[in-house]
Order: structure tokens, then C-alpha cells, then sequence
């Protein structure tokens, strides 16, 4: 008779994963066979883990990733000059910690931003703060930002995440602005964030992209 009224009380704290391992608890019958701190422990490890969910939930929508990629769904076995071996070590997010940097380069089409947005999704399930910009977009929304006093507060957000995705880099030569921005944005994160950049032009070719 009490287990309805405590529902409505784990529901009115918060604590919603409780009250649905609650309720599954008194639908089974084979529950009585646990003893009270091993039914607590799977209450708690379903409120941890509905926690947990709505966390990463969060962070995958502050980071809008462009494609819904992960790292077990990435295909090596596909030609496109992946080094495996490397590709592992990235999955595991000890670049991360060490604050370093990721290129990826190659031609149109084989899967540049997927594989950025595969570890950025990684990096968002290993609790980290990810944001993803598309290049041309980020150069847009800083000239906007310069204009109606919001650049510093911008650029501010861009060196705070964890890890900064830049996507389709080198589309066109730099502007004087943009080369400014882009040295303001690794400035800032050089040292305290993991920065990955995709681009289809070659390093080598990078200087002139930059002017």
C-alpha cells in the first residue's frame, strides 16, 4: 500500500529513475528473492544511469554534432588511407587530456566530417563538452557577432568546450577578419582544449588558404 504514495514522492524529487525501478519492482515476482540492499542498488543504479542519459542527451545537443556518428559504426576496412591503429587511439580520448589537436584531410566524400563527429560523440559519452561548427557558418556568425558587441563573448565560448570541431576548412582564401579570428580561436585554446579540423585541401597548400 505504501509503494504508490513513495513513487509519487521519488517523482515530486526528482528522482524519476527510482520510481520507475520501483514500479518494475512491483510488477516482478521473482523481486522478493533480493534482499533490501540489493533492491536499493538497482534503484540507484537506475537513477544514475537515467542521469547520466539526460546528461549526454544535453551535451549531444549543445555540441549539434552534423551527423549522428559513433566510433563502433566506423567502417576501417573502407580505402580511404586510415591509419587503424591511430583511429584506436584517438577512440580511447587520451588526446583529449593531453590538449591536442586533430587533421583530417582528404578528398570529398570519404567521410571527413563523419569520422570528426564520431569522436566528437565519443568525446560527449566520455563527459566532455564538444562543439561543432561548420567553417564557413563560424566565420559568418563572428562578422554578425563583431558588429553587434557579441564577438568577445563568442570567441569566449568557442575556447571554453573541450573539444572545438572545424569543419570544411579552407573553402575559400581568409579575409583579413577571419585570419584574425582563427588566430584568436587556437590562440585561445592552445594548450587548454583539443581542437579538429577537416579540410579537403592538403596542409602543404595551407598558407595560401590562409593568405
Amino acid at each position: 500500500m505504501l509503494a504508490h504514495p513513495t513513487q509519487e514522492q521519488l517523482i515530486a524529487l526528482g528522482l524519476t529513475g527510482m520510481a520507475k525501478a520501483l514500479e518494475n519492482q512491483r510488477r516482478s515476482p521473482d523481486i522478493t528473492a533480493l534482499g533490501f540492499e540489493e533492491r536499493l542498488g538497482l534503484l540507484v543504479d537506475r537513477e544514475a544511469a537515467e542521469r547520466e542519459s539526460r546528461r549526454l542527451a544535453t551535451r549531444l545537443k549543445f555540441a549539434a554534432l552534423r551527423h549522428d556518428a559513433s566510433i563502433e559504426d566506423v567502417d576501417l576496412r573502407t580505402p580511404r588511407s586510415l591509419d587503424r591503429a591511430l583511429f584506436q587511439r584517438l577512440a580511447t580520448g587520451s588526446w583529449l587530456d593531453r590538449h591536442e589537436g586533430v587533421l583530417i584531410t582528404g578528398p570529398t566524400g570519404v567521410g571527413k566530417s563523419w569520422l570528426a563527429c564520431a569522436l566528437g560523440h565519443k568525446a560527449c559519452r566520455d563527459g566532455r563538452r564538444v562543439l561543432y561548427h561548420r567553417v564557413p557558418r563560424l566565420f559568418e556568425a563572428l562578422a554578425l557577432a563583431r558588429g553587434d558587441g557579441r564577438h568577445a563573448r563568442t570567441l569566449k565560448a568557442l575556447a571554453r568546450v573541450d573539444l572545438l570541431i572545424l569543419d570544411d576548412w579552407g573553402l575559400s582564401v581568409l579575409t583579413q577578419a577571419e585570419r584574425e579570428d582563427m588566430l584568436e580561436i587556437l590562440e585561445d585554446r592552445h594548450g587548454r582544449g583539443s581542437t579538429i579540423v577537416t579540410s579537403q585541401v592538403p596542409i602543404e597548400a595551407w598558407h595560401e588558404v590562409i593568405g
